[in-house]
């Protein structure tokens, strides 16, 4: 077991699975023999609007939070909200994953604010990062007939980069246990997850 401490930023807005992705991220690290802080916070609306989850692993973690420009890896399972973590969270150098379907909030829709563009996001984003992945995981997971495992696609990216201190099978195990239904499908949107992880794609 290695001794270093790795923070995780997982960046969405309400009902992509945050929760539940920084919950099975947790889990697998206590499976491995580490100490594990989950923390959540949530944006003004829970549904639609912002979700961080702060995931904290190592062999003695005492905060559960992770400190401004101190996370080894952002997770962004929404691209606008990715910016924002990594902007405000990502050590320089550290990994960025971002699955690329917007989710439009209220302002973007009503007309009052302008969604960034891509290009310009992902510029932003490799000023930052050593290395990013970007992916449709929404797309990756309807090809199982499950969209909602979006969350689940990106974990699987996660473990196929070999970012963490722990084998894939345990973020299995903690797959079983947390997610409620259609767990083959989402065992396979995790395998093809890490295939795209592995290739860096």
């Amino acid at each position: 077991m290695q001794a270093r401490e790795l923070d995780v930023i997982i960046a969405g807005v309400g009902g992509q699975g945050n929760v539940r992705s920084a919950q099975i991220l947790g889990s697998a690290a206590v499976k491995a023999g580490f100490r594990a802080r989950v923390s959540d916070v949530f944006g003004i609306a829970q549904r639609g609007g912002p979700v961080l989850s702060h995931i904290r692993i190592g062999t003695e973690i005492y905060g559960s939070m992770v400190k401004d420009h101190g996370a080894d890896i952002v997770l962004g399972l929404e691209p606008m909200e990715c910016l924002r973590a990594v902007s405000k969270f990502l050590k320089l150098g550290g990994l960025a994953i971002m699955s690329e379907r917007p989710i439009y909030p209220v302002e973007v829709n009503t007309g009052k604010m302008e969604y960034p563009k891509m290009g310009e996001m992902l510029r932003m984003i490799r000023e930052v990062a050593s290395k990013v992945i970007v992916l449709d995981a929404t797309k990756v997971a309807e090809g199982f007939g499950i969209p909602i495992a979006a969350n689940i696609v990106m974990l699987g990216v996660l473990a196929g980069t070999s970012a963490l201190p722990f084998p894939p099978d345990l973020l299995k195990e903690s797959i079983r246990e947390v997610i409620p239904r259609s767990i083959e499908a989402n065992l396979k949107a995790f395998d093809a997850g890490m295939s795209i992880g592995s290739k860096g794609a």
